[in-house]
Formats: structure tokens, C-alpha cells, sequence
């Protein structure tokens, strides 16, 4: 189960990408109905339809509806063999989960809402480091923790520290997907200045220069909200890169490629293999931070017996 559990996991990461193309290419209404695919239903879609747009959209669906099947496999796994109840529980959350996704994602194509494919970007993230739990939490290495001898006042401080750069990922993550989402060229065209200056200047005199450059480059204006709401997104990768250097030197006493999407003018391999980047290091993320909090409450309560939540409820 555990080994089918990060196979999930992976089919998980590769829909991510696969959205993340089909957002990158602005081609989420290339087919313009849902469930169905031009009137078929949407595994009878002949092969022979299946280009440009299309494609990548259709794609997205059948990875959607296979990781869907795989993740209603792993509930029933789970509460038919699973001794903990709170990981059963977490085997429904992640079935309502992908539920909950499928909804959005035909909601997006049926209402036209950017805000629609805004949670629709941060539930799938959300959806993976669930996953990412549910393989943590079923591996022997996980159970092995409870053996470990721990100072009761050493991993607090850790925990803490993983859970806040786990979050900020988070928001970084979230704040791609509303500029990703605005299906808009970049705000900001230069790295590491914006426009020159290290703190963009957004007032009116200034806007209407860098839109006059703009035009003369055939791309759409900006103004102040999504140049501001870039450089959120570059300062909150600033943090993370802090967090995880502090981080690291506590245990023991990475934002180039968001650069590279930049110089490669929005290319959508490089935005994409960003996004699933972002991806990763939520998960590994989320995995510390669970590893963290359940060496704390080995260390308080000992060893734990089989009921007994390592996270809170």
C-alpha cells in the first residue's frame, strides 16, 4: 500500500504539470464543455481530435479522472486494512479532496472565474502534500520514530521553524497561481530589479512609461496591483531561502529557477518545471514538518500506542 501511495503521489505531480502546461499555454477552455469533450463523453474522444489546445486540455482531464480512480483505490485500502483511524481519515480527505478538484476544474471551464482557477491551483497543491502525508504515515520508517531517544526540548523550536517555511511555500505557491492566472505577460521583465530599480516605482508617470515599453514589445499593459503582487512573490522566495539556510544550520550547528522563468520570458517548460519545483519543495516540506512534530510528541508522551495522533486534530 505504502509503495501504491507515492505512485499516487507522483500521478499527483504529474497533473499538477500537466495544469500547469495547459495554464502556461492559456488553452484551459480549449475544449469549451464539461463533463463532456465536444459533446463526447470524455473517454470516447477520438485520438484523431486530439491537437493543439485540445490536447493538452483533454490530457489534463484523463490524468485527472485516472488519479481520481487511484485515490478512491487508496480510501477503500485504507479503511479496509488500516488499523489508525485518523489515517483512514486522512484517506477520506484526500477522496474528498480530489473530488472537490474535479468540481473546480469543471466549474472553471463552465463559469469563466480566474478566481475559480485559483483555488482550483491551490487545492491541487493542498491535494499532494495530503498525499505526501498518507505515504509518510504508512512506511515503516514512520513507526520506527517512536524509538527514537529525544530531549524533550530539542525539536520544538525545529518544528516550528519547518512548519513556517512550510506555509510560506505555501503562499508562494498561491501567489504564482494568481499571477499565472491573470493569463497576462510578466508584470515585472527584468531580474533581479524591477524595471531597473530595486523598488518599483508604480505611480501613475511611471506606469504609463513601462506600458509605453511594453506596447512597443506587443504585450499588455500592467499596472500597480500585479507589479507589487511580482515582487511579493520574489520578496516571500527572499524568506524561504532564509528559512531553509536557518533551518539547515539548526539541524546540523534554494530561487534560481524562478529567475530563469523570467529571463526565459515566460517559456511554459520553464514556468512549468517552476511550478513543479514548487511542488516538490512543498512536499518535502510538509514531510519534515510531520517528521518534526511527531519526534516532539515522542519526546513529551513516549513512545506512542497506535491511536495516538502525531499531528493534531
Amino acid at each position: 500500500m505504502n509503495r501504491f501511495t507515492w505512485f499516487i503521489c507522483v500521478a499527483a505531480l504529474f497533473l499538477i504539470c500537466s495544469g500547469g502546461m495547459v495554464t502556461s499555454k492559456n488553452v484551459g477552455l480549449a475544449v469549451p464543455d464539461w463533463p463532456t469533450t465536444f459533446g463526447y463523453n470524455m473517454f470516447l474522444f477520438p485520438v484523431s481530435k486530439w491537437v493543439g489546445g485540445i490536447l493538452f486540455e483533454h490530457t489534463h482531464r484523463l490524468i485527472a479522472s485516472a488519479v481520481g480512480f487511484l485515490t478512491i483505490i487508496l480510501a477503500i485500502w485504507l479503511w479496509s486494512s488500516e488499523g489508525r483511524r485518523w489515517v483512514r481519515n486522512l484517506g477520506l480527505a484526500a477522496l474528498a479532496g480530489v473530488i472537490l478538484q474535479g468540481i473546480l476544474g469543471g466549474l472553471r471551464v463552465t463559469m469563466l472565474r480566474d478566481e475559480i482557477g485559483v483555488f482550483h491551483a491551490c487545492v491541487a497543491q493542498a491535494f499532494l502534500a495530503l498525499l505526501v502525508v498518507i505515504g509518510l504515515v504508512t512506511t515503516n520508517f514512520w513507526r520506527s520514530l517512536e524509538e527514537i531517544d529525544i530531549k524533550p526540548k530539542k525539536f520544538p523550536p525545529i518544528r516550528r521553524l519547518a512548519i513556517a517555511i512550510t506555509l510560506a511555500i505555501y503562499v508562494q505557491l498561491a501567489l504564482g497561481a494568481t499571477m499565472r492566472h491573470q493569463h497576462r505577460d510578466l508584470s515585472i521583465l527584468d531580474f533581479p530589479t524591477a524595471n531597473g530599480a530595486w523598488i518599483p516605482d508604480t505611480s501613475a508617470t511611471a506606469l504609463a512609461r513601462i506600458n509605453a515599453r511594453r506596447d512597443a514589445r506587443a504585450l499588455s499593459d500592467v499596472d500597480a496591483f500585479q507589479i507589487w503582487l511580482q515582487m511579493t512573490h520574489r520578496f516571500v522566495a527572499l524568506l524561504i531561502g532564509i528559512g531553509v539556510i536557518a533551518f539547515c544550520s539548526r539541524v546540523w550547528r534554494n530561487a534560481r529557477q524562478g529567475a530563469w522563468t523570467i529571463w526565459s520570458n515566460k517559456a511554459a517548460d520553464i514556468a512549468t518545471a517552476h511550478v513543479a519545483v514548487g511542488a516538490i519543495m512543498l512536499s518535502f516540506g510538509v514531510s519534515i514538518s510531520a517528521i518534526c512534530w511527531r519526534l516532539v510528541t515522542v519526546s513529551r508522551h513516549g513512545a506512542l500506542g497506535e491511536r495516538a495522533l502525531p499531528v493534531p486534530a
